[in-house]
Formats: C-alpha cells, structure tokens, sequence
C-alpha cells in the first residue's frame, strides 16, 4: 500500500496515477496531522481492511492534479546514517563506517515534500546532494535485535540529506529548514518486501549523479535500526534515513534535483537561495 499526504493534509492511497481519499476510514484529523498520523500508525492492522475497502470506492483524483505533501508528518526524530556505503567512505576519504561513527540527528524542522524548494544558506560554500532510502518507524521499539527489526518498520520513501560542507558538525550542516526533503509517499514494508534489493538512482537535473543498490549498505535498514534503539527509544513517526552512496556532488541554484528509488517512486525539488 501506498499512502500520501496531499493538498490540505488529506491522507490518501495512491494506485497507479492515481490517489484516493481514505481519511473517513482511520478517523483521520487533516487538522492535527501529526496525532492522527501516530493513531494511525499504531492502529494499521485494524484499519487496513477499512482503507483497502475505501481506496477500491472512494473517488480517484490524478497524482498529477494533486500537491503532494511530506509522507510523515512532524516526526518527532530523524536518525541518520553517516558512511554507510563503502563506495561513499573511499568518496568521501573517511576512516570509518557507520559501525564505528554510529548515527547523528537532524532537525524534523528541515523536512519539506514533494515539488519544494531547497533553499541554500550560503552562496560562498558548498553544499551537496545526498540520496538516500528512509523509513519510518510503526511501532515504540527499545533494543530490538536486527532479526526482529522488519516487524517495527511501518514503510519505506525517499529521503535527500542536503548537506553544507565544512567543519562543523553533521546535524548543524544538515539540519537547515528544507535541508531533508521526503517523498514521494510511504510504501508499506509488506510491500517493498526486501528493502535490500532496491536501486537507488539520483540525478542534478539530466545529469545521473549517483546509482547504487541497497544492497551495497554497510549496516543494512535492520542492522541500522539495531543500532539506533540499542541507544535510545524509537517512536511511532521517527524517520530513519540509511545513509548515501557514492556520487555525492554539489547542488546551485537553479538546479532540479530527482530521486528515484525502485519499487518505491520519485521526487524531485527545486534549489535556490535563502529569502
């Protein structure tokens, strides 16, 4: 299943190009997203028959006469991989993996949707791309071993940590309002299946920037997920992005920039100055 946030804050189920309205199904609250999307999180397994039964009558509206919005709301916590391809360590001349540097956080107040616009703080520093494939969690998890990680995994979406070059450290250079931008929708983990399998492709306008499969992580999204709730509690709605593979480059204004990641979807933002 797919599920969006669109227009104003409605929750929908997305077929084909198509999205369905299914808000009436869970008690959805477009006025207070964040607790109607924890409420729903936590209660999916009962309300999946109401949402899949909504999405097959409901009316459909074309994706693209729709604004999407970020799939999870007001996340109270974004945890993210530093070095966690290979091919990123070599790029990027680090000593260490994720298995020694462990994680960072960046501010949920940085995340936009779909169609928004990347705004650079600095026009006399670098700042760079970062794609990445995320998840969300489903469900409170506190020292859950990597073998039991798949069942505290709501679903999957893209993710690009935009990133400013430079000494300080992560979550300062990466935690800029509209520095992670989200999308396109959430796919539940029973249908990604195997999140380990799953091409990621990332390009500044027509130019392919970085390809790689998750397969090629480091700590996978089940090892990651170990890591992360062996130090701390893990709530329904934070995000866990699994870091970048190599082909990081730098973004200018008016760029486009377009994820893409297989059985999941595509987004794209736009990149200008801060107003």
């Amino acid at each position: 299943m797919r599920l969006a946030l669109y227009n104003d804050n409605q929750l929908g189920v997305v077929v084909g190009e198509m999205v369905v309205e299914v808000g009436n199904a869970v008690r959805w609250d477009k006025h207070d997203t964040p607790r109607s999307f924890r409420h729903l999180l936590e209660g999916f397994v009962e309300y999946r028959a109401a949402i899949e039964t909504a999405a097959l009558q409901g009316p459909k509206v074309r994706l693209s006469d729709v604004q999407l919005l970020p799939p999870v709301p007001s996340p109270g916590k974004i945890v993210a991989a530093p070095v966690n391809y290979m091919s990123h360590k070599l790029e990027m001349n680090q000593d260490f993996t994720v298995e020694r540097l462990g994680f960072f956080l960046k501010a949920p107040s940085s995340i936009i949707g779909p169609e928004g616009t990347v705004r650079l703080p600095f026009q006399d520093r670098r700042t760079d791309h970062e794609g990445e494939l995320a998840f969300v969690i489903g469900k409170q998890a506190k020292d859950i071993p990597a073998s039991q990680a798949s069942e505290y995994i709501f679903g999957y979406f893209g993710l690009m940590d935009i990133t400013v070059r430079g000494q300080e450290d992560r979550p300062m250079r990466k935690s800029y309002d509209s520095f992670t931008p989200i999308g396109p929708w959430i796919v539940t983990s029973d249908e990604v299946g195997d999140p380990h399998t799953l091409d990621l492709q990332l390009w500044v306008n027509d130019e392919l920037r970085q390809s790689a499969n998750t397969s090629e992580l480091v700590a996978n999204c089940y090892r990651f997920f170990e890591i992360a709730s062996h130090v701390m509690t893990l709530y329904p709605g934070d995000i866990v992005t699994t870091g970048t593979p190599e082909g990081v480059g730098p973004i200018v204004p008016g760029d486009r920039v377009r994820l893409r990641i297989d059985r999941i979807g595509e987004f794209s933002v736009n990149v200008d100055l801060k107003r």
